[in-house]
Parts: structure tokens; C-alpha cells; sequence
């Protein structure tokens, strides 16, 4: 199977946002953390932030790494060629992204990727009616290419696949994907924020529901049950479920990743596991 990366573009000038996007707060957390953490969740290989020239980022997820973009100004296109270059030597495709995609799921990401096994060298998701370059799968060897094109003044995503085999997905293709279909049956994936109101607006409804369920010292008067609750990270689980996420407490997400990441996002269909973390717990 091929590695797959995560380029996570944190550019650009925001201008309709009137603020960088990257810091906008997110149930606890941002939205620059969310897009790389969820990106992370669903790639077997390294997962980049690119940066503009001295952009300053907030936190990031453990492991994320920065490539910072000498060229100010150039778009999306210059954040792509960046990107790829940074994980070209250790994975063959990567997911591309922008930063403002609060309802990203892990499973567009995975199917996106896996319809990159074709051997195409973009799959472009054209999702709710529009194309989605910037939540799309890109071979990284394209790396120069996209320096090339750069260099000739095509600074337009379109101008790529021009000159490369891309595929498209359409929703009835994307969403033939059973676990999408289930947890992103609207492909809310590719909804941005561009303006205040779009944020306001995504940031007002509520999280999604996830899986919450205790067990050996931590489960009292029934809460090893598993129950439903609205979380957006893992800290707001661990608050549902009346725990603290200090030392005494470990979280198993979907019963394999193991972590004590309050910023972890959460999407739905998730189940958290709250174990006791000391001896004989």
C-alpha cells in the first residue's frame, strides 16, 4: 500500500475573515489543530502544516511538523507545491487541505486516498456542487510540477490537472464509501468557513455525538454503559462523563489510539473508552 501524508495549507491572507483562520477557536481547541489532528487520524504517514512566510501558528498536535513557504502572496498553489515537497520523501500521496474545515471527517479523508491506489495523480472530490482542490489527494511527486507551473504564472489549481490525469468523485461516488455515507451522509466534510457569519454559524451547532463508556475504577453507578453525548474533542467527553484527564485517566479512541489529548477532535461515530490509568485500576 502506498504511504499516504497530510499537507495541511495554513496561509493565506484571510481577508474576508478579517483574522488568520488558523486561531479561530474551535470547542476548546482551533481550527488550525482540528483540520491537522483529523487529517492525522486518517494518514499512515507524516502530517505538515505550511505556513506563510512568518506566520505566527498556535499549538500543534503532537508530531505535526511546519514548512514554511518562502513566497508570500502566490496562493494556494505555492502552499501545494511547498507541502508536497515536504513529505515527498516519505509518502507517495497526501491529502491536501485548508485549514477552515471544521466538519472534516477522517472517513472523506480515506476514501479520497483510497481512490488514489488507481495510480491517478489527483483525485478531486467534486463535492455539493463544487470542486474541492483544497480537500483533495495529490501524488507528491507533483511537487515539481507545480513549481514549474508557478514559475510560468499559472497560479490556479485548475491549471494542474491540466497537465496531469486527474479523477473526479462526484457525491454518489464519494458517498459509495459505506462508513462516509454513515457519518457524512451530506458531505459536510468540504464545508469552509470564509466570513464571520460562516463561522458563527458552524461554530453555533452543536458537536457530534460520540460513544462515551467507562470501565475498571471508573465506572460507578452505570456509567460503564455506553451512552451517547455531544463532544467535539475529547476533553468535552471526558467533562460528559464526570472525569478530569489528568494522570489517573487514559482514553482509548475507538479502541486502539491510546492518549490524554484534551484537544483531540472528535467526529461521529467515535467511542471513547475511559480507562484508569493507575496499577490495578
Amino acid at each position: 500500500m502506498q504511504t499516504a501524508a497530510g499537507v495541511v495549507l495554513a496561509g493565506g491572507r484571510s481577508s474576508r475573515m478579517g483574522r488568520p483562520k488558523a486561531w479561530l477557536e474551535w470547542h476548546g481547541s482551533t481550527l488550525l489543530y482540528r483540520a491537522a489532528a483529523v487529517v492525522g487520524r486518517a494518514v499512515d504517514g507524516p502530517v505538515v502544516v505550511v505556513a506563510a512566510p512568518g506566520q505566527e501558528l498556535p499549538p500543534l498536535p503532537s508530531g505535526v511538523t511546519v514548512a514554511e513557504d518562502p513566497v508570500e502572496g502566490l496562493g494556494p498553489m505555492q502552499g501545494l507545491a511547498v507541502g508536497l515537497a515536504a513529505v515527498a520523501d516519505r509518502a507517495e500521496v497526501a491529502f491536501v487541505c485548508s485549514t477552515d474545515l471544521p466538519f472534516l471527517h477522517p472517513a472523506f479523508v480515506r476514501r479520497v486516498l483510497r481512490a488514489m491506489d488507481g495510480g491517478a495523480d489527483v483525485v478531486l472530490p467534486v463535492a455539493r456542487g463544487f470542486r474541492q482542490p483544497l480537500a483533495a489527494g495529490y501524488r507528491t511527486a507533483l511537487a515539481g510540477l507545480v513549481t514549474e507551473l508557478l514559475a510560468a504564472g499559472d497560479l490556479r489549481p485548475g491549471m494542474l490537472f491540466k497537465h496531469c490525469e486527474a479523477v473526479q468523485l462526484d457525491d454518489d461516488e464519494l458517498l459509495a464509501d459505506a462508513g462516509l455515507a454513515r457519518h457524512d451522509p451530506e458531505l459536510e466534510s468540504v464545508v469552509n468557513v470564509n466570513s464571520p457569519e460562516d463561522y458563527a454559524a458552524a461554530r453555533e451547532r452543536p458537536p457530534a455525538e460520540v460513544t462515551v463508556e467507562c470501565f475498571g475504577a471508573l465506572a460507578r453507578n452505570g456509567s460503564h454503559r455506553p451512552r451517547a453525548v455531544p463532544a467535539a474533542t475529547l476533553g468535552a467527553a471526558a467533562a460528559a462523563a464526570g472525569l478530569a484527564l489528568d494522570r489517573h485517566v487514559v482514553a482509548a479512541l475507538n479502541g486502539d489510539q491510546v492518549t490524554r489529548d484534551a484537544a483531540l477532535p472528535l467526529v461521529a461515530g467515535d467511542t471513547v473508552s475511559f480507562l484508569s490509568a493507575d496499577a490495578g485500576g
